[in-house]
């Protein structure tokens, strides 16, 4: 089955007419006709019936002219997409998080990137982490980023982004708002809002809870959805020092060692990068983390209003250039097993 015959056939079904068909389509119309027959040949039975001044279609015709349409215009897109990506009008960039990654990580090295590189359009995914690792070697995602992992395969490249710590998050009227930071027995008695998924959670077990669980409350895979019960009332929430919070919550840091984890970049080893992957890679590696994680002492940055967030056009009419080096040095410039230039 060739293209141009379902062109024909779709150009018959719409005029009825062999004649205007071959016009619209820019062939003789003997070329039109063998094709048509060509392609009832192929699929088995008559498509069109044929009279002198009545042409139709067939039960048949009827019951393909659908999916033939789709089918010519899937190949299409399919050409036009193609055509887009060759002149950079599409640049692709699939990006899977962690659970304990917010999504907030990754607003200013994308807006950065959408200046200098038109047609990027971004998809997020959340996953665990050797979830997201098999996405990578599967082609799924470009890139990801993860806390602390186990094993990771030779064939992915890891870069380290910055260290942060764990930090309660909690209502203000709370029995430990008020406190400068919070003891680990204190913790032990509060009751501990739990994220799914959280790939922090057996260290935290480990660090603060070795001889009996903790005591759990609500859960959610969502951040956001833990934060509201916080505000509500309904428990302390240990969180990274980069999530945004809502304004109604407080930040108190842990007393002692306090838990934390390393967030690290990951991609394959080897393979050619697309445009999107390599601007985001670059401008991960070269980024100052500092501004996204605060050093102790300095109050933790609440969720902007919705109207000033960061907008992520999926379709930017930027014109490309290259992306010049920030001037600030980044903590991403150290790796722990880096072997991509």
């Amino acid at each position: 089955m060739e293209l141009r015959q379902i062109r024909y056939f779709l150009a018959v079904a719409s005029t009825l007419n062999f004649t205007r068909a071959a016009e619209q389509c820019n062939v003789t119309q003997p070329a039109l006709t063998k094709g048509v027959q060509k392609l009832e040949e192929e699929l088995g039975g008559q498509l069109i019936y044929r009279e002198r001044q009545l042409t139709q279609l067939t039960d048949l015709g009827k019951e393909v002219l659908p999916m033939l349409d789709r089918t010519l215009a899937s190949a299409e897109a399919v050409r036009r997409r193609a055509r887009e990506f060759r002149r950079k009008e599409v640049a692709p960039l699939k990006i899977g998080l962690a659970p304990s990654i917010s999504a907030s990580l990754v607003l200013d090295p994308i807006a950065e990137i959408a200046k200098y590189l038109p047609g990027l359009q971004v998809e997020l995914r959340e996953g665990a982490a050797e979830k997201l690792v098999d996405l990578l070697l599967e082609g799924e995602i470009n890139a990801a980023m993860v806390g602390d992992v186990q094993d990771i395969p030779a064939r992915i490249d890891d870069w380290l982004l910055f260290e942060e710590r764990y930090v309660a998050v909690l209502a203000p009227t709370h029995q430990l708002a008020n406190r400068p930071s919070i003891g680990i027995d204190d913790l032990r008695e509060t009751v501990l809002l739990e994220r799914a998924g959280c790939d922090v959670a057996p260290k935290i077990q480990r660090s603060y809870f070795p001889e009996e669980p903790p005591r759990l409350g609500h859960c959610s895979g969502h951040d956001l959805h833990l934060q509201h019960m916080a505000a509500a009332g309904f428990g302390v929430m240990l969180a990274p020092e980069h999530m945004p919070r809502l304004p109604t919550l407080k930040t108190i840091p842990l007393e002692g060692d306090p838990v934390s984890r390393e967030v690290r970049l990951l991609a394959v080893q080897g393979r050619r990068y697309a445009p999107a992957l390599d601007a985001f890679v670059k401008v991960a590696r070269l980024r100052d983390w500092s501004v996204e994680v605060p050093h102790r002492g300095i109050p933790h940055a609440t969720l902007p209003p919705a109207g000033k967030r960061p907008a992520i056009s999926l379709r930017s009419s930027t014109e490309a250039t290259s992306i010049s080096r920030p001037s600030s040095s980044a903590t991403g410039a150290r790796t722990r097993r880096s072997r991509r230039p």
